[in-house]
């Protein structure tokens, strides 16, 4: 099958991944990794076809492709891509093409269920497993010029999409209506439209769109904040309250280009809005300003929550930051990438330390329950100036004369 795409993942990028990961393998003992998961798959061999990704910690890889072969030799760079009926066949397909079984073997065991776990067990008897998920979450959390060039490509749609939501946004239509408009958009451009989340249970669907008291109702969804959704089956994001004038309408979605993710939120109205809920916004943007400034290579995630907790209680804020209640949301922002929930996590307690090259989402915001959300988010590269800002749209709340 021919390539059919134009963008499949550069052999150098997938070679320079895979170097840095039999490293990493190599350090921690681990003779050989067993890939399933989607997007892991993606970042080592530039498929999602249905595989199984061998990686031992000397030699070659191999891709033992199920469905579909063909295309997965299209997408992949791999040389050594094999056609995989059961993954019965594992073992003698290893065997067969000359590699021997490893004492212990990696896997994904923060996203592998059960069920499948025990299967493996049963093909690789003699085998110790080890859980590889935070080497590889440690590998995909520094980006390579390439990988910053997609967010930034992502970042750069998502300031055509908000640029939008002043010919959508009109006082009178639901949620639900108003975010299908904007969903449009942003699949015009290209947005995959899946959001994908390593977190068990974690679902999205392109992001939030809430007005006024709704955008303060709490979710499931580990994030400051959340909104009715259209039922109890989804119970976050939109949902069927009309949107009116005088209210903030957040509109935090993340656009997904080529895979790669930038999240980011801006805050709309129609007519005027409180003194309070402005004061509260330009509150967070000094945050945000102050956190680009101190988030350096060499500070771990928790010292940055730290700072933002020291800063919104001289403000007077703390009782609305990111949450309210005993609903509050222990973090400022958290790295993106092919996931939303990559590391690293600026949050309490998170020892991961920032280097350059990282990509973190930081979302400063204010909940005040029965009024609304207001703040701002934005996705940024890692400096050693601190962090570069992605996103250009306008951060001052965007007020529209029209109903």
């Amino acid at each position: 099958m021919d390539n059919l795409f134009s963008n499949n993942t550069p052999k150098s990028e997938i070679d320079n991944r895979l170097k840095l990961f039999k490293n990493k393998m190599k350090e921690n003992g681990i003779q050989a990794a067993l890939i399933v998961q989607n997007v892991d798959l993606f970042y080592f061999a530039g498929t999602i076809q249905q595989a199984h990704l061998f990686v031992p910690s000397e030699g070659e890889p191999i891709l033992l492709a199920t469905k579909d072969l063909k295309r997965a030799e299209s997408e992949s760079t791999l040389e050594r891509v094999v056609f995989l009926k059961s993954s019965k066949e594992i073992p003698s397909l290893l065997k067969e093409n000359g590699y021997d079984f490893p004492e212990i073997l990696g896997m994904e065991l923060d996203v592998l269920p059960v069920n499948l776990f025990f299967g493996y067990r049963k093909l690789f008897k003699e085998t110790r497993f080890l859980d590889i998920s935070p080497l590889i979450r440690s590998i995909r959390a520094v980006k390579t010029p390439y990988e910053i060039g997609k967010i930034k490509k992502a970042a750069r749609l998502a300031d055509e999409v908000f640029d939008t939501v002043q010919v959508h946004l009109k006082a009178g239509i639901t949620e639900v209506d108003f975010a299908g408009k904007i969903e449009a958009e942003a699949r015009k451009r290209g947005h995959q439209g899946i959001v994908r989340m390593r977190m068990w249970g974690g679902e999205l669907f392109y992001g939030h769109i809430m007005t006024g008291p709704s955008a303060a109702v709490p979710s499931f969804l580990a994030s400051p904040t959340g909104g009715t959704g259209v039922s109890p089956a989804i119970a976050q994001s939109a949902g069927f309250k009309i949107i009116v004038p005088h209210e903030p309408v957040l509109v935090d979605y993340a656009f997904v280009h080529d895979g790669y993710i930038s999240d980011q939120t801006r805050i709309f109205c129609i007519g005027s809005i409180s003194s309070q809920l402005h004061q509260a916004h330009y509150t967070m943007l000094e945050l945000q300003e102050y956190i680009k400034r101190v988030a350096l290579p060499g500070v771990t995630g928790a010292e940055l929550y730290d700072l933002a907790l020291d800063f919104v209680r001289e403000h007077e804020v703390e009782k609305y930051f990111m949450g309210s209640g005993n609903r509050r949301i222990r973090f400022i922002g958290h790295g993106v990438g092919l996931e939303l929930d990559e590391y690293p996590f600026l949050a309490k307690g998170q020892q991961i330390v920032l280097k350059e090259g990282m990509t973190l989402a930081l979302e400063p915001k204010l909940i005040y329950p029965g009024k609304g959300v207001v703040g701002i988010e934005n996705t940024h590269a890692v400096t050693k100036n601190g962090l570069e800002q992605f996103g250009k749209f306008k951060e001052d709340i965007t007020f529209l004369n029209h109903t």
